[in-house]
């Protein structure tokens, strides 16, 4: 299969196709072959598609396999650029044009080593076992595929260890700060018995399809898989990680202090907010300005509920008393349940299209629970085979308020991003990579915009889960402030929580695991107040413009319609429906 994918590449870029439908059929072509190239050499990714072709094997992530993965982009681009974009239609330069756009990106950021922050605190090889929460154990088969992938473990942990030395040795290292994080998850799988592994959990439910004696069997393999290739391999992933790598982690928390760290935070702001004008202070004085307005919003709300002390004590009361806190998960687990079946029925008010995926909410697995978010979103299957799945954090009820819920779930679940991204995934008129994009503004700013839609989904009726609304809006904007606080102007991790605690009612675990993620993730946490400031102003624009012509579920439809896309494309998506909106006849 990568002969005939390769050769296609090869013939994509020295043959010129002859007319528009030519150049058309070769464009689809080169899409339809890369994507399957990359499905190919990642497997995990595969999984997340719900692709299971390739169960049988992990994502090489040896130094060789990293490197064809870049030729790949280099020859990819190179029969892009062979096609004639001017002998394209409308539709299809659009999706020339995105996908130039998504490998100039890769090439731009490889000289930055990327591979070598393989893992955090938040996920890599310490975490690989929750990729069960993807797969489909329903035959033999399955079952077979997941014991072949067992017994490739300690290949795969081995190119990581391999990583984590070349990163000592480039002094590419994430932060002490966040990596001392890391012993507690490999403790997880440093476990005496092999039934105790998370990676045996698939062998604890068995379908009824599967009679007694081969479960005998599976079960059996997939224990001497783990005995013998999965625990050893831990056990000198730890060794390598607390002798080699944790010594080398640097005391700093900024990109800016690591080879070419203040090139590398350009790149990231420029890809997560798919904007290269914007300056990591000009990005900061946003934030600043964004904090001050919701502050204003907040004291309105505090003295509309009739508490008397100031701000910080209001958020003092709110992380501590426990009327704003369930006992338990399962108490927990079921108020996010509820939420989301009071927000469906009310969805058509103000979307006139909705996905036909359905979705579920699930606790986050234990293994990364207690270093992780509040929640996050998993997508749909893209054939269909698997919902999408709004992710709770359950670990300490006690420290996950009851007005923070609502927000939460508008944004992860729906109006935001199953919403959206269930959308896009079933735009069948749309190439794969399309359908799967990941624009980070765009998806997490669509996903902070829906939170503004709460009220006319009938949420935020109690004054506390309005504030709740108005500290999720807080977050995101303290995002701006301390990301590049830390990543660009110098900030310690100290410096970062502090000031989140003094602008934001959430509680001190969350800062914290907050402020870790943006320690090993730089920019990304950009996107979520850029993304939506600019959707809100698109929409301001669009009331302003077409006066009582206006219509809610039309610009939603205008926003979506196209799935995921950079800001510049997405505005000029809606301003073309503006105007042939305006130039309706009455």
């Amino acid at each position: 299969m990568k002969k005939i994918l390769v050769s296609l590449l090869i013939l994509l870029s020295t043959a010129a196709p002859a007319s528009q439908s030519d150049a058309a059929a070769d464009l689809h072509r080169l899409f339809e072959a890369t994507w399957q190239k990359e499905l190919v050499a990642d497997p995990q990714m595969a999984n997340y598609l719900g692709d299971n072709r390739y169960n049988d094997r992990w994502t090489d992530m040896s130094k060789e396999a990293i490197t064809r993965r870049h030729q790949h982009d280099l020859d990819t681009l190179a029969a892009l650029q062979a096609i004639p974009r001017t002998g394209l239609g409308a539709a299809d330069r659009l999706n020339y044009d995105l996908f130039e756009r998504e490998y100039r990106q890769r090439l731009a950021v490889w000289r930055f080593k990327p591979h070598l922050y393989a893992i955090n605190h938040q996920g890599g090889i310490q975490t690989l076992s929750e990729i069960t929460e993807l797969l489909q154990f329903n035959s033999v088969h399955d079952y077979e595929n997941w014991i072949a992938r067992l017994r490739a473990v300690g290949t795969l942990v081995d190119q990581h260890i391999a990583l984590l030395d070349e990163a000592a040795r480039e002094k590419r290292t994430q932060p002490r700060a966040i990596m001392q994080r890391i012993p507690l998850q490999l403790a997880l799988q440093n476990v005496s018995r092999p039934e105790d592994s998370p990676f045996y959990a698939p062998f604890l439910r068995f379908p009824d399809s599967i009679d007694a004696a081969t479960r005998g069997r599976l079960s059996a393999a997939g224990r001497d898989a783990i005995a013998k290739t999965v625990l050893p391999a831990y056990t000198r992933f730890t060794k390598a990680f607390e002798e080699r790598y944790l010594p080398a982690t640097r005391d700093s928390v900024g990109i800016f202090d690591t080879p070419d760290g203040a090139d590398f935070y350009r790149e990231r702001i420029a890809y997560h907010t798919t904007s290269e004008k914007l300056s990591a202070d000009e990005i900061h004085r946003i934030g600043l300005a964004e904090v001050e307005r919701i502050r204003t919003e907040m004291l309105a709300i505090k003295d509309r509920v009739g508490f008397k002390g100031t701000l910080k004590e209001f958020f003092v009361f709110l992380r501590t008393d426990p009327q704003f806190y369930y006992k338990t998960p399962q108490e927990l687990l079921e108020g996010y349940r509820d939420i989301t079946r009071r927000i469906d029925p009310n969805l058509p008010r103000v979307f006139s299209t909705l996905p036909k995926t359905p979705y579920g909410v699930r606790p986050i697995p234990a293994t990364s629970a207690p270093n992780t978010t509040t929640a996050y979103y998993q997508g749909p299957a893209t054939d269909g085979s698997r919902p999408g799945y709004y992710y709770v954090n359950l670990f300490r009820p006690e420290v996950r308020p009851k007005y923070e819920m609502e927000v939460l779930t508008a944004h992860e679940s729906v109006p935001g991003h199953h919403l959206q991204i269930a959308l896009a995934m079933e735009q069948a008129d749309k190439p794969q990579f399309r359908r799967n994009a990941g624009y980070t503004a765009y998806v997490e700013g669509w996903g902070l915009y829906s939170e503004s839609l709460g009220e006319e989904l009938g949420l935020y009726r109690d004054p506390y889960s309005k504030f709740g609304a108005l500290t999720y809006d807080m977050w995101r904007a303290v995002r701006l402030v301390v990301d590049t606080g830390m990543h660009a102007k110098g900030w310690s991790r100290q410096q970062a929580i502090d000031f989140f605690l003094e602008n934001a009612a959430k509680t001190e675990a969350d800062i914290v695991n907050e402020i870790d993620r943006y320690i090993s993730w730089p920019g990304q946490a950009l996107a979520y107040k850029i993304g939506q400031l600019r959707i809100l102003g698109l929409r301001r624009e669009a009331q302003s413009t077409l006066g009582e012509r206006f219509d809610l579920r039309e610009f939603h439809n205008a926003v979506l319609s196209s799935g995921a896309v950079p800001l510049d494309v997405m505005e000029q998506n809606v301003r073309d429906w503006m105007a042939r909106k305006a130039s309706e006849k009455k």
